[in-house]
C-alpha cells in the first residue's frame, strides 16, 4: 500500500495516534485495504458525512468497503444541507449514532469513518475519542491541518471555541482527485492555514527565546523543514496541479502530526489563529455564510507578518528594561483586565485562566527582558530567517483566491484592533503580542500593520 512520501513516513514514526496516511490521485480506491490493515478484525464501518461530502466521496467509500465484505452503516449530519459549525451538540449527535451502531452490533468492532473536511473530521474525532474508539478519516478537501491533529477544535456548550483533547485518526486517506472537486475556496483556506505556520513559528521562536515557552525540536522540524517549499507555488495550488497540491496536503498533515508529537497545537498555530477563534465564538458570518477558518487565519497571517516586520526593524539591543517593567502588571490586575475582556460573554473565565497560566513575576520578567536585550542580534537573525516578507504573503493569498483584509471577510479594522488585546487573554500561549504589550509597542505596531499598502 502506498504510504506517500518519506517525509510523511518519518512524521508517522513520531505520531502518537496515526499509523497510516495515504495521499495521492485516486487514493480512495485504497479505502478497503487501508481499513483492513489498520483495523484488523473489524467487520463494520460507521460512515459519517454531510450531504456534500457524501456525494464527493461517501458513496464511493461505502461501496468499496461493502465490496470488501465490510458492513457499512451511515449517519448524515444536517441531511437537509444546512451549513453547520463544529458545535458540541453535533458531537452529541455523532456519538449517539456511533454508540447505537456499536450496541446493535457488539461483535463487529465498529470503526467510525469521517468522510469530509475540517468540521466533519473534528466532530467524529471527538465523538470517537469520547467512546474510546479509533477512527479513520477520508479527507475531501485540502482545507485544514486538523485532519491529523491530536485534538478537536469544537465550540463548547457555553460558546467558547476550545481544543478538546482526543486522539487523532488511526488512518488518513486523502484523494487528490476528490479534493479537486471541492470548491476552490477550500484549497485557498488550506493554503492560508499552511502559510500561517510562518508567523506561528516566529511566535514560537520569540516566546522560547524570551523564556516563556518550551521547545520541542522534532515537532518544529516536522512542520518547518519543508514549509517554504510547500507554500512556494501558489500558482500551482490554484491550478490544483498534482505536485503543488501534494505538497500542500502533506504540509497540512505534517502540522497535525507535529501536534500529536508534542501534544500541543503550538507547532502549528500562533496569534493569527486566535483572531479566527474570536470571530467563530461570535458566530461571525459574511453575506449570510460562515467564513472558513483558514480564510480568517490568512487575513491575520498577513497582519502578524506586518507586525513582525516592525519587530525586525526595531533595535531591541537598546531596550529600556525599566520602562518596560512599568508596563508589567501584578496578577490581580491582569486577571481584572482579562475578565473585562470577556465580560458579558458565555466564557467569562477564559481570560483569567490564560493569564494565570502564563504569569511571570516582576523579577522573572526583568530577567527575561535583560536576556532578550543582550541576545537580540541572534534572536533577530533567527526570526528573519523564519519569516516571509509580508508583501509576498499578501501576493500568495491573492493568487490562491484568499482574502487579505478584515473587510473582505465581513469584519473591520476597528473590530480587529479591538481584538488584538483579547488574543492575549485567549490562550496560555506566549506570543509576539504579549511581548509588545510589555514593551509598550502593541497598539502602535497593530495600527500600523492594518494600514493600507
Amino acid at each position: 500500500m502506498d504510504t506517500t512520501s518519506d517525509t510523511i513516513g518519518r512524521a508517522l514514526a513520531r505520531a502518537v495516534d496515526t499509523r497510516a496516511c495515504v495521499i495521492g490521485d485516486g487514493a480512495v480506491a485504497q479505502a478497503a485495504d487501508l481499513f483492513r490493515s489498520q483495523f484488523p478484525g473489524a467487520r463494520r464501518a460507521m460512515l459519517v458525512f454531510d450531504p456534500r461530502t457524501r456525494a464527493a466521496a461517501g458513496v464511493r467509500t461505502a461501496q468499496l468497503l461493502a465490496d470488501a465484505e465490510i458492513a457499512v452503516d451511515t449517519h448524515v449530519i444536517e441531511p437537509g444541507g444546512a451549513t453547520f459549525h463544529a458545535d458540541y451538540r453535533y458531537v452529541d449527535e455523532v456519538r449517539g449514532a456511533v454508540k447505537a451502531t456499536c450496541e446493535a452490533h457488539p461483535d463487529d468492532g465498529t470503526v467510525p469513518v469521517a468522510v469530509g473536511s475540517g468540521v466533519v473530521n473534528d466532530l467524529v474525532k471527538l465523538a470517537s475519542g469520547e467512546l474510546g474508539r479509533p477512527y479513520m478519516v477520508v479527507a475531501t478537501a485540502a482545507s485544514v491541518d486538523g485532519y491529523s491533529s491530536f485534538g478537536a477544535a469544537i465550540r463548547s456548550p457555553e460558546g467558547a471555541k476550545k481544543t478538546y483533547p482526543c486522539p487523532a485518526p488511526r488512518a488518513i486517506l486523502a484523494d487528490l482527485d476528490v479534493m479537486r472537486t471541492a470548491p476552490a475556496w477550500m484549497a485557498a483556506s488550506g493554503f492560508a492555514d499552511l502559510m500561517a505556520k510562518v508567523p506561528a513559528g516566529a511566535d514560537w521562536i520569540l516566546a522560547y527565546e524570551f523564556g516563556a515557552a518550551e521547545w520541542h525540536d522534532s515537532a518544529w522540524h516536522t512542520v518547518q523543514d519543508g514549509l517554504k517549499d510547500a507554500i512556494g507555488d501558489p500558482e500551482g495550488v490554484a491550478a490544483m496541479a498534482t505536485g503543488p497540491l501534494t505538497r500542500l496536503v502533506e504540509g497540512l498533515m505534517l502540522g497535525g502530526f507535529a501536534m500529536q508529537d508534542m501534544q500541543s497545537s503550538r507547532p502549528a498555530s500562533g496569534a493569527e489563529h486566535l483572531f479566527s477563534h474570536l470571530l467563530e465564538m461570535r458566530d461571525h458570518t459574511f453575506r449570510g455564510e460562515i467564513v472558513p477558518h483558514g480564510i480568517q487565519v490568512g487575513v491575520f497571517t498577513l497582519f502578524m507578518s506586518r507586525v513582525y516586520e516592525q519587530i525586525l526593524a526595531f533595535d531591541y539591543s537598546a531596550l529600556d528594561v525599566e520602562r518596560c517593567l512599568a508596563n508589567w502588571r501584578p496578577l490581580a490586575e491582569q486577571e481584572r483586565l482579562a475578565a473585562a475582556a470577556f465580560a458579558g460573554t458565555k466564557f467569562p473565565d477564559l481570560g483569567v485562566k490564560a493569564v494565570r497560566a502564563k504569569f511571570a513575576d516582576r523579577e522573572e520578567t526583568r530577567r527575561r527582558l535583560e536576556g532578550f536585550r543582550r541576545r537580540w542580534p541572534e534572536i533577530r537573525a533567527r526570526l528573519a530567517d523564519q519569516l516571509v516578507p509580508a508583501a509576498e504573503i499578501e501576493r500568495r493569498l491573492r493568487v490562491v483566491g484568499a482574502p487579505a483584509t478584515p473587510e473582505e471577510i465581513g469584519s473591520t479594522v476597528a473590530a480587529s484592533l479591538a481584538d488584538v488585546r483579547r488574543t492575549i487573554y485567549m490562550r496560555d500561549r506566549y506570543m509576539a503580542l504579549d511581548f509588545l504589550d510589555l514593551t509598550g509597542q502593541l497598539d502602535d505596531f497593530a495600527a500600523r500593520a492594518f494600514l493600507p499598502r
